[in-house]
């Protein structure tokens, strides 16, 4: 049986370590095993399910998805976290075989730095300040993974999941919706953490669905999405003039897109669309 790290258990954890928790990792542990097995159930993780995990700390959410029946890898860059993390994980029950850990930057990881299995989920309490890039990167780099349960800062949160038109959506709300449905999973209250964070956090569940283009298709389409919400409150006639030249005007209407709308009230297929229609030009 799997046991799960409570207070005690994490604070004995980063003294073994003489491990300070630092703002610049974004480093707050998660110390409730109850969020955590809710984190795990929002996350609809399964017995023989391979979840890769990005940024596990002391190992905390990695015990609940073992608990769970779920074969983790874990992506640490802390040299000492991720010499730890076996360790901890057998001492609490974990099956042999259950967790793989790969010490690399999570910006930089790909296939081929794991194991032969393809992870199917992506489950992860995210740092604030590397969290959209790092949720980005791992959709694109494993189209295996079919949906994500992240925690982030709530700010974040709720700019991934924001639709056109809200006040909040902006580049990794469209760029996201590329990958997946995105939707708001619930809020995590600050004591459970260690240490308290001085800001709020959320869960935020993708669901992996077709992308609408290529690769080309998305690299074009991104870059339109940098250049509107790079300068939002200018129309889309001038905002685009960067990417797509003085002909920027004509292109949008020709993909059947406003040129005096701004970026925030575009879905993702829209920008497609101009990307579309600059290279048919």
């Amino acid at each position: 049986m799997v046991k799960l790290l409570g207070p005690a258990e994490v604070r004995d954890l980063a003294a073994r370590l003489d491990l300070t928790p630092t703002k610049k990792l974004g480093q707050n542990f998660v110390i409730d095993p109850n969020t955590v097995r809710r984190i795990v159930a929002a996350a609809d993780v399964s017995a023989g399910e391979h979840v890769v995990e990005v940024g596990p700390g002391l190992g905390s959410l990695t015990l609940g998805l073992i608990e769970a029946g779920a074969s983790v890898t874990a992506v640490e860059i802390d040299r000492r976290l991720a010499e730890l993390l076996p360790v901890t994980a057998a001492a609490m029950g974990a099956p042999e075989g259950a967790l793989e850990v790969v010490r690399a930057d999570a910006m930089t990881v790909t296939p081929e730095s794991l194991s032969a299995l393809r992870p199917n989920a992506l489950v992860a309490n995210l740092p604030y300040n590397v969290s959209v890039p790092v949720l980005l990167h791992m959709l694109e780099t494993f189209p295996s993974i079919e949906r994500c349960l992240v925690m982030v800062q709530a700010e974040v949160g709720q700019r991934l999941a924001a639709g056109p038109g809200s006040k909040v959506y902006g580049s990794p709300s469209a760029k996201a919706a590329w990958y997946a449905d995105v939707r708001l999973a619930g809020q995590v209250g600050r004591q459970v953490f260690w240490p308290v964070p001085n800001v709020d956090s959320i869960l935020v569940r993708l669901d992996r669905r077709a992308e609408p283009g290529d690769e080309r298709d998305r690299l074009e389409t991104f870059a339109l999405v940098d250049a509107a919400f790079g300068q939002r409150r200018k129309m889309l006639r001038q905002s685009l003039v960067p990417v797509l030249g003085q002909a920027a005007a004509e292109i949008i209407e020709r993909a059947g897109v406003d040129p005096t709308a701004r970026g925030e009230v575009l879905r993702i297929r829209d920008f497609l669309s101009i990307a579309l229609a600059a290279r048919a030009a």
